[in-house]
């Protein structure tokens, strides 16, 4: 009986990767923007410095190689007005990152606004701005831009284009490998060939969709810049740009390949049975309409046996000729394509590219042979006649092979982007490698149980060549007239002829899928798979935010340059506290710089006192002291020194410990007007 409806083991599957996408989704919706490959260790003047006089230029160094131009760095004055000269100063050394803009002479005090822009060695934006004053800090009207470079609706869009070419690569190089490796006969199934094509759409079409992108993810991230013809021409000359081009003339040789896939090689995969079926039944007719010729017929049916024989011998090596350079050609395009990665990413920068880009590509190639090869056997086992067990047991051991190879190239990224054990749990590098490594564990539990029905499966029953199939005769009412045609009721008209055919599509297809659900080896093996290819699912999209991430030594060289602190807490501390002594004059705004706001170093103290217009005050005293409660620390006082008009400063202020402390600022306006401001401070 054939049955409509969608069939509950098959409703099971798509509950399964609905879960999968959902996960992947989750993943993606708490993921922050891609953060920042190259990272800013160091700049001159200092981030919230204040110098004596005007620098004659600013210089900012960077832990990995930048590409910069020369709006990529901009100063703007306490108006918000941009005051360098325009032109950028290439200052590499070695191994030095560095790259300056000058500024002119004569510069006014007040508060300068460094804004920062470029992209890393790896293909990521990445931003960046701080302040420095001359002479005394003061207000500040520069505009910056709100949003951060490579986030909002185009880094989220460029995210997301990310991990669907990374599907098309899996799935396109994993699909046509699992055919031409495992099982060719997968040739002629519709699920595998939708499969190998949608890889191919998706990865195409992505591939488009960043180049095309490229500009405002790296600048103003507005989406409007896709048709800006001058910024897609400045993006063809850099290096992503070259490797988004040469993906898709590497695809344009794909789909070639694919054609010849599914075309060519797809034609010399039927079964030979067909071809002799319909050669047996040539002779039948023959032999039905010249009874005296048997003899004859019998030796033109031998002649005809040893010709078959001979086009069988031509066929079986034209069908190894294909497969050998359809193999061939698909490695050395599988290959290209991972190198557009390699050459682009994490591997092309850093340590010892010249070796962490071949392991990239191994490492892309073996991911895509396991994973993309799982995908085309959970279509062929859910969408498609039984799968040989020769066919399974040949997947089996390329992904065990593909395994052992993601094992020892990831070791050596691990190593590569890692560096120390402590890094693992200390960034977000490693806690994302870390859950990655728990994904892949759990795939390996989940194919060892694949393995195992595997190792039960029994061959492939073939289903009965013919079933009888209801016979649908014409109704042609009344017996018919003497003088009537009888051959013109002798045929079924040409709706009944397509209702019949639909009847045998049916029924082939029931009985494709009644002995295909009828093995209960197979029922276990393609569950199984459907787990693996779950878990597969949230396995990639964990790799594509990997790739997004700033690797953990990268993380942790900033960290060094900085004292052993992160950039967060190695901000120089700036408070303003507003004051009002009671007296006549006595409302004024204190503003208090504590550099580098670090506990065990001599940090200096720089006060600064403006009335209520904000002009600079001079008053008889001031006096500043830290306390920390939760350790019974303090007061330590400080007595800051007189500098200049409503300027004093204090050196080597030294805080034993690190936490939560809280500042009293004493100001003395007159004889009897004094008031004591307090205000937490975090020192890091």
């Amino acid at each position: 009986m054939v049955t409509t409806g969608l069939p509950p083991r098959r409703s099971a599957a798509l509950r399964l990767l609905i879960v999968a996408v959902a996960l992947a989704g989750a993943l993606f919706g708490a993921a922050a923007p891609a953060s920042a490959h190259a990272a800013l260790t160091g700049s001159t003047p200092a981030q919230g410095s204040v110098v004596d006089r005007a620098p004659e230029q600013v210089t900012l160094t960077f832990s990995e190689g930048v590409a910069m131009g020369d709006d990529s760095i901009r100063v703007l004055d306490p108006q918000g007005k941009r005051v360098d000269r325009g032109k950028l100063r290439n200052l590499c050394s070695g191994s030095v990152v560095k790259y300056g803009t000058g500024l002119p002479p004569g510069l006014r005090d007040g508060t300068y606004t460094v804004a920062w822009q470029a992209v890393s060695a790896d293909s990521h934006p990445v931003s960046g701005a701080f302040t420095f004053s001359v002479g005394a800090p003061s207000k500040s009207a520069a505009a910056l831009p709100q949003q951060e470079v490579g986030g909002g609706l185009v880094g989220a869009l460029y995210g997301i284009a990310r991990y669907l070419a990374y599907a098309g690569f899996v799935l396109l190089v994993g699909g046509a490998a699992f055919v031409v490796a495992c099982r060719p006969a997968a040739a002629l199934v519709r699920s595998v060939q939708r499969l190998v094509v949608q890889g191919w759409v998706a990865l195409t079409a992505t591939t488009l969709a960043m180049l095309l992108l490229r500009t405002p993810y790296t600048g103003s991230g507005d989406l409007s810049d896709v048709f800006d013809l001058g910024g897609l021409q400045q993006v063809l000359i850099t290096k992503p740009g070259a490797a988004l081009v040469s993906r898709l003339l590497l695809l344009a040789a794909a789909a070639l390949f694919v054609a010849v896939l599914f075309g060519a090689y797809a034609r010399l995969q039927e079964p030979e049975r067909a071809q002799e079926e319909a050669a047996e039944g040539d002779g039948a007719e023959r032999d039905g309409t010249d009874g005296d010729g048997t003899t004859a017929e019998a030796g033109d049916e031998a002649g005809d046996g040893g010709g078959q024989a001979a086009d069988h011998a031509e066929e079986a090596r034209r069908r190894k000729d294909l497969t050998f350079g359809l193999g061939i050609g698909g490695v050395i395009v599988a290959i290209g394509l991972a190198t557009t990665w390699a050459m682009a990413e994490h591997a092309s920068t850093g340590l010892q590219p010249a070796v962490a880009m071949p392991v990239d590509v191994l490492h892309l190639l073996a991911v895509a042979a396991w994973l993309g090869g799982l995908a085309a056997l959970v279509v062929s086992l859910y969408w498609g006649p039984p799968v040989e067990r020769t066919a399974v047991r040949r997947f089996s051991r390329i992904a065990f092979g593909s395994v052992v190879v993601l094992v020892a190239t990831g070791v050596y990224q691990s190593w590569r982007q890692v560096g120390t054990w402590h890094a693992l749990t200390d960034t977000a590098y490693g806690r994302l490698l870390l859950l990655k490594v728990g994904l892949v564990v759990v795939l390996v539990g989940i194919a060892a149980v694949s393995r195992r029905w595997t190792g039960r499966l029994g061959e492939v029953r073939q289903a009965p060549d013919r079933e009888p199939v209801p016979a649908l005769v014409p109704d042609h009412g009344p017996e018919a007239e003497p003088d009537e045609d009888p051959a013109a009721g002798s045929a079924p008209d040409a709706a009944r002829a397509a209702q019949l055919a639909r009847q045998q599509a049916a029924l082939r297809t029931a009985r494709t899928k009644r002995l295909r659900d009828a093995d209960p080896e197979r029922l276990g093996l393609r569950r199984s798979v459907l787990a693996e290819a779950t878990v597969a699912v949230v396995l990639l999209v964990v790799t594509t935010v990997l790739t997004a991430t700033e690797p953990a030594r990268t993380e942790e060289a900033v960290k060094a340059a900085s004292g052993g602190q992160s950039t967060a807490a190695n901000q120089p501390q700036v408070l303003t506290i507003p004051f009002d002594t009671g007296g006549t004059g006595g409302k004024g705004t204190a503003r208090l710089d504590l550099d580098p706001g670090r506990s065990g170093n001599a940090n200096e103290l720089r006060l600064r006192l403006s009335d209520a217009s904000g002009k600079a005050m001079d008053v008889p005293e001031v006096k500043v002291s830290f306390t920390q409660k939760s350790q019974k620390i303090g007061p330590l006082p400080f007595v800051p020194r007189h500098v200049g008009k409503g300027h004093w400063r204090a050196s080597g202020v030294q805080l034993p410990v690190p936490g939560q402390w809280q500042l009293s600022l004493l100001v003395r306006t007159s004889d009897i007007d004094q008031v004591t401001e307090t205000k937490n401070v975090k020192i890091g």
